[in-house]
Order: C-alpha cells, then sequence, then structure tokens
C-alpha cells in the first residue's frame, strides 16, 4: 500500500478535467448512453436539454448519479425545442442577431428564467453549471442577461454555477468563430459577478470520421488541455437516423465506454474531476 505522502505526490501529477457529455434529453437513447457512462465514470457533467418532451420523464435516469456527476443547464435558442417553445432560431440566423444588435436583454433574461425554471422543477436543486447548446450562452444579450439571472437567483449560495467558456488555445476556423462569438466578454463579466468558469473548452470538432479519428482527436484534446478545463463530447447509445449526429454520438459513445479511453486518460495523466474539484472560490471583481 502507498503512503499518504507518495499517494498525494502521484495526485498531484494529475490534472483534473471536467468531461461533459451534452444534450442530455435530446432522445432518450442519448440520455441512456450518458448515464451508462457516467456510471463507469467515463464522464464527470453532463448538459440537460430542459425544453425537450423528454426531460420530465428522463431526469429519473439521473438520481442515482446525484452529487457523483454535475448536472448543469444547456441554454438552448437553437434546437428543435427551442422552435417549437416559440422562441427558437437557426444557429446562422442567432449568429446574426447577436453581431448585429445582439438579444433583447429582458426577454433573454426571461427565456433564462424560464429554463432555469424548467430545470430546478425536475431536479430539485439548482444546476451546478450553465454551458449553451452551440454556444449561444456568450451571445451579446443573452450572456448579460444570464449573468444577472445566475446573480439575482443564486446570489445567496455559497457555492453559485459556473459557467463554460467557449475556446482554447487551439487554432482551426471553428474553434475561433466560436470563440469569437463571446468567449471573453463573458469572461469579463462573470469574473465582474464573481462566477467561477471553466476558461477553456475542448472537444470542438466536425462530427467527421470514424472511431479511429475520434480516438486521435481525443489523445490531442486531452494532451492540449490543463488543469480545470472542460472536454465536451455528445455521446449516444445508439445512433438515430433522424439526427444528423446520430453517428458521430455513437462512435463517441463506444470510444468513450472502451479501454482505449482508459488508455488515453492514464498516458495524458488525465483525471476526470467535477467542478467543486478545480474551483475553488469565484475570482475577484475586475479593478
Amino acid at each position: 500500500m502507498m503512503s499518504k505522502a507518495v499517494c498525494k505526490t502521484v495526485a498531484n501529477t494529475m490534472k483534473g478535467i471536467i468531461l461533459c457529455a451534452d444534450d442530455f434529453a435530446f432522445n432518450t437513447s442519448v440520455s441512456l448512453g450518458i448515464v451508462r457512462l457516467a456510471q463507469h465514470q467515463r464522464i464527470s457533467a453532463t448538459s440537460v436539454m430542459v425544453l425537450s418532451p423528454v426531460w420530465p420523464r428522463d431526469v429519473a435516469l439521473l438520481q442515482g448519479l446525484r452529487g457523483h456527476i454535475d448536472v448543469g443547464l444547456h441554454l438552448d435558442w437553437t434546437s428543435d425545442f427551442a422552435l417549437a417553445a416559440g422562441h427558437g432560431l437557426s444557429l446562422g440566423a442567432a449568429m446574426r442577431r447577436a453581431l448585429r444588435c445582439g438579444f433583447d436583454n429582458q426577454q433573454a433574461r426571461g427565456q433564462i428564467a424560464r429554463q432555469l425554471d424548467l430545470f430546478e422543477t425536475h431536479w430539485q436543486a439548482a444546476p451546478d453549471y450553465i454551458d449553451g447548446h452551440q454556444h449561444v450562452h456568450q451571445f451579446a444579450g443573452i450572456r448579460e442577461a444570464l449573468v444577472d439571472e445566475l446573480t439575482h437567483r443564486y446570489g445567496h449560495l455559497p457555492i453559485k454555477p459556473y459557467l463554460r467558456l467557449s475556446r482554447s488555445n487551439t487554432t482551426d476556423f471553428k474553434t475561433w468563430v466560436i470563440a469569437k462569438m463571446g468567449a471573453n466578454a463573458l469572461d469579463c463579466i462573470a469574473t465582474n459577478a464573481r462566477l467561477s468558469r471553466a476558461r477553456a473548452l475542448f472537444g470542438i470538432y466536425n462530427f467527421s470520421g470514424d472511431t479511429a479519428r475520434y480516438a486521435t482527436l481525443m489523445t490531442h484534446w486531452l494532451a492540449q488541455s490543463s488543469h480545470g478545463d472542460i472536454l465536451m463530447c455528445h455521446p449516444s447509445e445508439a445512433a438515430d437516423p433522424e439526427d444528423a449526429l446520430g453517428t458521430a454520438r455513437s462512435q463517441e459513445f463506444a470510444y468513450l465506454l472502451g479501454s482505449e479511453f482508459v488508455q488515453a486518460l492514464t498516458h495524458a495523466h488525465v483525471q476526470l474531476v467535477r467542478g467543486q474539484d478545480v474551483f475553488i472560490d469565484s475570482s475577484p471583481p475586475v479593478t
């Protein structure tokens, strides 16, 4: 048996990464895949699409994981669920609005409050964190409304929900565009509001290729990430032919459940952690 000193030295050589499975409740196959990965300790967080009609039912699948993984709100403006709810836009239209004049702050805050209500009603707790479907949480107008609502709703809590910032040190075009849609601006206003945030996001790709390509990408992401970063994934237990990402989702699930992923974590000296393991305190205000 290792001594406590040796155990501490080994732990200090590891970097803690939050591996977040997006789109819980997108459909039940996605929900089941995420739960299975969590049960095998292959992810440490999941983001919930509360506008989905299966959320009130699939939330029961998460109950056995309460306290073991982070469960957060996947703020949504651009999915079919958001369109059905009456406020949705295509991603292109949402990006143009954000760049042209920004979303109306009051309207955005009302929609954010609605989605937080839907989360709390069925989970019976505040979200551990907030991110956005297609990264809308950092769009102009939405990001300001989000920080205002989080401060109003959770400012009294000793541990407040943390935020995901969609940027990294990689240089591919898709990652660059996503970051330019407001990651730095969200970082600034969240800092002033004393909200914790993960400062880098990995896992961005075009969802093409086979499992071998995903394994190669994962090796790169694990090597490039730093302690406290988030790595997102989009797994599903089975491919849905009506889902444009169905094949990629099932390939991600197969890889994450397999032994090759465990070996990749070990090789990269990565330990999967929750936000509370890496966000000790909120940053002080900018002066």
